[in-house]
């Protein structure tokens, strides 16, 4: 007979900026009794976004640095909880998906991705060269790491804090540390698994960071593939798990 499961201590990690519409829908869908800490960093917003949450309880702590990855990297060193769930509060991640992604934790994962394609699961945020670059960078990694996931360039997921550090992505600060975890997580045989997550269209998305356009799309592309290929030919970790690729 086993006890209950010990859950980690977590925390939620909300990059804001501009998200008024947003962020009156989905921040009272969460519940502060789901995570030990809700960290909500705050790209200098001009819209009211940071007095509304003030004024609904939250703590709002106000960006030092420039641009989306340095709010991850600012977010990950405040962090308290020993796993990290970034969760964008444009209306693309589903808050009731949080419990579903920590009970997983609790299970023994190491990370845990919100799959936007697992079974019956879809992006309603897709355009046609955004869903053609999740398949074609997904595929990329499963032949280049020998994994199965179904969603291998999402945000939503949820990880063990001291992986960015073992795992040397905090070395790489100005690439795609969500994508690096899965790639390098993969090859170190970190235990991975996936959950499936609909992404719903996001709601009022004027001034966000939601939508770098059609340039700023190629420019994280490239980069997304550089960190890809270096990691596949270079990323040999002498300390590995037994690989574990993502299972239901």
């Amino acid at each position: 007979m086993t006890g209950p499961k010990a859950k980690p201590s977590v925390t939620l990690f909300v990059p804001v900026r501009n998200e008024i519409d947003a962020l009156k829908i989905v921040m009272p869908r969460i519940k502060r009794d789901w995570c030990d800490e809700i960290l909500i960093l705050d790209g200098n917003s001009t819209d009211g976004s940071r007095e509304f949450l003030r004024s609904a309880g939250f703590e709002v702590v106000e960006q030092q640095t420039r641009g989306i990855k340095a709010a991850f990297w600012e977010a990950f060193e405040l962090a308290r909880g020993e796993v990290i769930i970034p969760f964008s509060p444009d209306g693309n991640s589903i808050p009731e998906d949080i419990p579903r992604l920590i009970d997983k934790m609790a299970d023994g994962y190491d990370i845990v991705v919100a799959s936007r394609y697992r079974g019956p699961a879809r992006s309603e945020d897709d355009d046609v060269l955004s869903r053609a670059a999740n398949r074609i960078f997904t595929a990329l990694i499963n032949l280049l790491f020998d994994t199965r996931y179904t969603d291998g360039i999402g945000m939503y997921k949820a990880f063990r804090k001291s992986h960015l550090y073992e795992l040397g992505i905090d070395r790489h600060r100005n690439e795609h540390s969500e994508i690096m975890l899965l790639t390098r997580g993969a090859r170190y045989g970190l235990k991975i698994t996936e959950i499936s997550s609909p992404e719903p269209p996001r709601i009022g998305v004027q001034g966000s960071r939601a939508h770098p356009g059609v340039l700023g799309k190629y420019k994280s592309a490239l980069i997304l593939l550089k960190s890809i290929v270096r990691d596949a030919v270079f990323y040999w970790p002498r300390r590995t798990r037994s690989a574990r690729n993502p299972t239901p």
